[in-house]
């Protein structure tokens, strides 16, 4: 698979996971997500889910399965959040590669095409999402409000990287703006 379309996230999603609507879940026919943690679900400097992601999780779960794959190695942090929303996970997973990604979609039993990885990094959810065959859904990064202020350099630098190598960052499907 060439450069630009390992990089190549099917849908953009403005705004956070918070954005993501069962409504848009079903329109691309998903059954399961594959959730990244930090900065996707909660700020890297938070170690709990806020009241407003736990409501969206009991919403999003009623129409499709969930589960966190996060490359973060602690588990106090990562099975701690995990614990208060719920749902299995995975730590360390190493993204882009594709090992807890697939014990993952084991564990959902769901072909393939009909689980989306859901992150706010190119280089690592969405390629490993798009080297598996997902949906990859990108959004944006969720920060703690101390940090609101910065900008996103790793972020920034990736999208740059994948624009020179032949990506658009425009979303193969359409970009989804919530009303």
């Amino acid at each position: 698979m060439a450069w630009n379309n390992l990089l190549q996230p099917d849908l953009i999603l403005e705004g956070s996971v918070l954005n993501l609507t069962p409504d848009i879940i079903q329109k691309y026919g998903l059954k399961g997500l594959v959730l990244d943690v930090d900065e996707t679900l909660v700020p890297f400097t938070v170690g709990i889910a806020s009241p407003e992601l736990r409501q969206w999780v009991e919403q999003i779960r009623t129409c499709t399965a969930l589960c966190l794959v996060s490359n973060n190695l602690s588990e106090a942090r990562i099975g701690g959040i995990a614990r208060s929303l719920n749902l299995p996970y995975y730590l360390g997973a190493a993204k882009p590669s594709r090992r807890k990604i697939r014990a993952a979609l084991r564990g959902m039993n769901l072909p393939v095409h009909q689980v989306g990885m859901v992150g706010d990094r190119l280089f690592t959810d969405v390629i490993a999402g798009n080297r598996l065959g997902m949906f990859t859904i990108l959004v944006e990064p969720i920060v703690h409000a101390d940090a609101a202020l910065r900008s996103h350099p790793v972020r920034n630098f990736e999208v740059w990287i994948s624009e020179i190598l032949g990506a658009s960052i425009t979303p193969k499907k359409s970009k989804i703006h919530k009303s």
